[in-house]
């Protein structure tokens, strides 16, 4: 099992989700966030007072995947994210040691 944690812009959520659901992947957690990266932000002048904006809204998804869901997962979200510009977000996976639904208690399910 994996866990797979991606960043990416707001915007693309919908878009994201469909390719998901497309691949059969419906489990997923969605979080608002605010980062930073390689985008390094922006100015802006509120009030006449320049202010440097350097953590950018993303939204964070958490994804819990079996093995054989985890590469069609990935491309999923890679596809429907990218618009080929920096900040188009991140992936990253990661070892899932356990996974227990908590009504039935059934342990190693996705």
């Amino acid at each position: 099992m994996k866990l797979v944690i991606a960043y990416i812009r707001p915007e693309k959520l919908n878009d994201v989700k469909q390719a998901l659901y497309a691949k059969e992947v419906y489990s997923l957690s969605v979080t608002n966030v605010l980062g930073s990266g390689r985008q390094k932000g922006f100015t802006e002048t509120y009030r006449g007072v320049e202010i440097e904006v350097n953590l950018l809204k993303k939204v964070r998804l958490e994804i819990g995947v079996n093995d054989n869901f985890l590469e069609p997962t990935i491309k999923a979200v890679e596809s429907a994210a990218k618009t080929g510009n920096e900040g188009d977000g991140v992936i990253f996976v990661m070892d899932l040691a356990k996974a227990m639904r908590i009504r039935t208690g059934e342990d190693g399910i996705l």
